[in-house]
């Protein structure tokens, strides 16, 4: 009997040596937003639609003198003149 209490014993020790490094390596959870995704055609690949490229659409239209108007209404026309304004100036000048 005595033999078996060392057991349970080295059984819990284990348990609560291994428990927080358990703990340690499960992922978290990530942050549950919405993300658009918006496709462009021309250049064949995809932009993540964030502030970032909310600011960008906005000086865009600044600098072209256009009125403020939701990307998702405008031509496909001018989405296209946009992803090639968005391709030759970089975030960095936005």
């Amino acid at each position: 009997m005595h033999l078996s209490h060392r057991y349970i014993a080295a059984l819990f020790l284990t348990a609560a040596l291994v428990a927080p490094v358990a703990i340690m390596a499960a992922p978290a959870p990530q942050e549950a937003r919405v993300q658009l995704r918006v496709y462009d055609k021309q250049h064949k690949d995809y932009h993540n639609w964030d502030d970032n490229e909310n600011r960008a659409w906005g000086q865009y239209l600044a600098q072209n003198h256009r009125n403020s108007r939701e990307f998702s209404k405008v031509s496909k026309r001018e989405q296209s003149k946009y992803w090639n304004y968005r391709h030759t100036h970089s975030d960095s000048n936005v």
